[in-house]
């Protein structure tokens, strides 16, 4: 589909999103970040729904001033992908004996490493200690200090909510590697130190990866403006540029190339999106729920994750219809191994 206008206060609001299926709440945000005295467009992706502080699925551009709170708590998520040489074939039919290897590397949710981690135990980090790394934030480190602690422990963990890790399955047959972080630059290490490491043991091979991020600002340049871009659930889509665009954890994840639509600032959705909130899903639905929507795929199906299954989410076909003008379709994944935050 093509955009749709809603009129906003200063801007219009141009939706890749039925304006009848977005929440009051959602769209109430949206008309509330048209009012800033800064804002010079505004973009909505099809995954669009309420989130803490702005719109989740939201491209706001601004000219000479950012919003932290568009930016939202969870800042720089990242999501990478690698095709391996495996084939489905070459995986064990047995699947769980590779998800628990995951998940005694990598703490997921709340969790922390037991004893501090040093930055150079992950690939293009510092090499040196803790001093060294947060020497690179120069103005920052002091504000931060009381957090040092905490940090040491919880480099390399995967977060809680919607992060994850998987192993996928191409329409081909192809393996693919998958993750999704709460960190772009330690999500990466940890697709490459972790999850890796497992299969290079198969002398496994890889291609180049697929890496992009999102609830971010950067700076950039549309009808002759310098623009702040702020994209809060949603990634670059530049031409030629890929993407990762998943689904839910029962229903698999798309590979995409950017088309370079400046109507949405070049941008595309993040993911599938919420079409109802933690709470409502957790009062909706049960672990039988979870096991019967997730069949096929070797993950977590208890109740702590029932608020991510996959009746949760907005259909990822639908999600991708949506956005045909934003970016083409590279290949079609479907998870059989996922590790949940």
């Amino acid at each position: 589909m093509s955009y749709v206008e809603v009129p906003g206060a200063k801007v219009p609001i141009r939706m890749w999103a039925d304006p009848g299926t977005v929440e009051d709440g959602a769209m109430q945000q949206l008309r509330n970040v048209s009012t800033l005295p800064w804002i010079k467009g505004l973009a909505v992706m099809p995954d669009v729904h309420y989130g803490k502080g702005a719109t989740v699925g939201s491209v706001i551009a601004m000219q000479g001033a950012v919003c932290p709170a568009a930016v939202g708590v969870d800042i720089g998520c990242g999501m990478s992908a690698v095709k391996t040489s495996l084939t489905a074939n070459d995986l064990p039919g047995d699947l769980s004996r590779l998800r628990s290897k995951v998940e005694q590397a990598i703490p997921v949710g709340r969790g922390m490493h037991d004893s501090p981690v040093e930055p150079g135990r992950f690939h293009g980090l510092a090499t040196a200690g803790w001093e060294e790394f947060w020497g690179r934030f120069d103005g920052v480190a002091e504000a931060v200090k009381f957090r040092q602690g905490r940090a040491t422990l919880q480099m390399g963990t995967l977060g809680a909510g919607n992060h994850f890790a998987e192993v996928c399955i191409s329409e081909s047959g192809s393996v693919w590697l998958m993750l999704h972080s709460g960190s772009r630059n330690i999500g990466n290490a940890l697709l490459k130190d972790v999850v890796r490491k497992e299969f290079k043991k198969a002398r496994v091979t890889f291609e180049p990866e697929v890496s992009c991020h999102h609830n971010y600002v950067n700076r950039e340049r549309y009808d002759g403006m310098d623009l702040l871009v702020t994209r809060k659930g949603a990634i670059s889509a530049r031409a030629g540029e890929y993407g990762i665009i998943p689904g839910s954890m029962g229903t698999g994840s798309y590979i995409v190339k950017g088309l370079g639509n400046e109507k949405a600032f070049n941008s595309a959705s993040h993911g599938a999106g919420r079409r109802m909130s933690r709470s409502a899903a957790k009062r909706r639905f049960s672990t039988k729920d979870l096991e019967e929507q997730t069949q096929g795929v070797e993950c977590r199906k208890d109740s702590g994750v029932v608020d991510e299954i996959p009746s949760a989410y907005k259909p990822i076909e639908q999600v991708i219809d949506q956005q045909r003008d934003l970016v083409e379709v590279v290949a079609k994944l479907k998870q059989v191994v996922c590790v949940k935050g």
